[in-house]
């Protein structure tokens, strides 16, 4: 048995190519700072990278240069940064990262920076052929639908060129192998491989494909390996950033699944980069995960329910029609009901907060019960302050807490109050008006209305 050549033992330089213009995106924004699953395209490239055990990546920028650079970085990956100044071609902008590739490192990897789906495993496999003595590896695919893409052009198992679809015979189109961009390079001959390759072409541009060829002439070896189309997903546009999307929440719903979350229609449930659901957890039609979310086991997300930034522990239950805004946490077997929303406040074991109701900036005791409509006033128009509500308290519908205000364990407060005063453990307190009933009063005032009415009726 052939044994896989060690390549954390070889140095490693990715280039990531983010110098596009996005014109095609139509936008105000450089197309790799676009979000894909909450975060943009180019930090989910930056963690495929981390994942091959590369460890420096030069990044080429043009647009948005400051801002692509501090999407990219990571405090795992040291990432140096490289302005192209002038668009020649793919060729001419890998040579923008020279001062990098110079350094002298084993491997060289090219990947784009609009092509999130990519994962570690291709850029390993590639760099295993590296360290297996090949010097150019390039990344490609089989489709069905090769129109468009640059033939992979194989004899013998080497690879002899790239042929783009313009230039290829009528033999050379009907290969389905084709190429996927990526590529890597023997990192102590990619110099003078990248500064072989000539713009005698149509746009006088340097591609780099061409390398292909240039490295054959000088006696290199070269070949491709595949990896799975969806992986090698570019991004020029919005229906392919929406494809891509849909792409990256497919496989990450399937790896929850297969995991042993429950999704009941997972073609609508969405998922952040960093959603965390844990075994036997269930989710509902219709629920968005924003960044930051963690769901422990067992716990149940009704539908049509939002949750972001928060923290949903084992049993709790959520929705539907629940919206978790940052700093919500659930604590075990908790409960938050349709229509309520929960920002920035704990919610202690077993406590309820079942319908119709704002909690923001509290801390809720276990097995409290808040009633329906109950707000936590806790904006007074300038600052936020903290309601605090006890164990096993007992809050009446439709009650008004005006923080800071605090609860104790075991009190009551009565439907309809309005509480501005903290309230001792076991009290029952009554912040409303005292009713007062006014026999015979509705009658009077129904005739006055009807009375007022007909006057308002334009006369036959």
């Amino acid at each position: 048995m052939s044994q896989i050549p060690d390549t954390q033992a070889r140095s490693c330089l990715a280039v990531v190519l983010a110098a596009g213009e996005s014109t095609r995106m139509k936008s105000s924004v450089s197309k790799v700072l676009h979000p894909v699953a909450g975060r943009p395209m180019i930090a989910h490239v930056m963690e495929a990278l981390a994942g091959a055990d590369i460890e420096a990546a030069a990044l080429v920028v043009g647009r948005d240069a400051d801002a692509v650079a501090a999407a990219a970085r990571r405090a795992d990956l040291p990432v140096s940064t490289h302005l192209q100044t002038q668009r020649l071609g793919t060729g001419h902008a890998v040579l923008a990262a020279r001062e990098a590739i110079a350094k002298g490192y084993d491997d060289v990897i090219v990947v784009f920076g609009d092509t999130p789906l990519i994962t570690a495993g291709p850029l390993k496999a590639a760099r295993a052929r590296l360290a297996a003595g090949d010097d150019v590896v390039v990344i490609g695919f089989r489709t069905e639908r090769p129109t468009g893409y640059g033939r992979l052009i194989i004899e013998n198992d080497a690879l002899l060129a790239i042929r783009e679809e313009k230039d290829a015979s009528e033999a050379e189109r009907a290969i389905t192998y084709c190429n996927g961009g990526l590529m890597a390079i023997n990192g102590r001959r990619a110099l003078a491989f990248l500064d072989a390759i000539g713009n005698d072409n149509a746009k006088g541009e340097y591609y780099l494909t061409d390398v292909v060829e240039v490295a054959r002439a000088a006696g290199g070896k070269t070949i491709a390996i595949e990896a799975p189309e969806t992986e090698l997903m570019g991004c020029n546009n919005r229906a392919e950033l929406a494809a891509i999307e849909a792409a990256w929440q497919a496989r990450r719903r399937h790896a929850l699944m297969i995991s042993g979350v429950s999704m009941i229609a997972p073609e609508t449930v969405f998922l952040s980069y960093d959603t965390e659901l844990e075994q036997d957890v269930l989710v509902e039609p219709n629920v968005v995960f924003g960044p930051g979310v963690t769901v422990e086991r067992d716990a149940v997300i009704h539908a049509f329910s939002h949750l972001e930034g928060a923290h949903v522990a084992a049993g709790a239950n959520v929705g539907p029609f629940a919206r978790l805004r940052p700093g919500a946490h659930l604590g075990p077997n908790a409960k938050v009901g349709n229509f309520c929303e929960i920002k920035k406040s704990d919610i202690g074991a077993g406590a309820k907060v079942s319908h119709l109701t704002y909690i923001g900036d509290a801390v809720i005791g276990p097995e409290a019960n808040i009633g329906a409509g109950t707000v936590t006033c806790n904006y007074d128009g300038v600052n936020k302050h903290v309601t605090r509500i006890g164990a096993k308290a007992f809050i009446g519908s439709n009650a008004s807490l005006v923080a800071p205000v605090t609860i104790g364990d075991g009190a009551l407060i009565a439907s309809g109050s309005v509480i501005t005063d903290d309230v001792p453990d076991d009290a029952a307190a009554f912040g409303r008006a005292r009713q007062a009933n006014k026999p015979g009063h509705a009658k009077v005032l129904r005739e006055r209305y009807l009375a007022e009415k007909a006057a308002r009726k334009p006369k036959a």
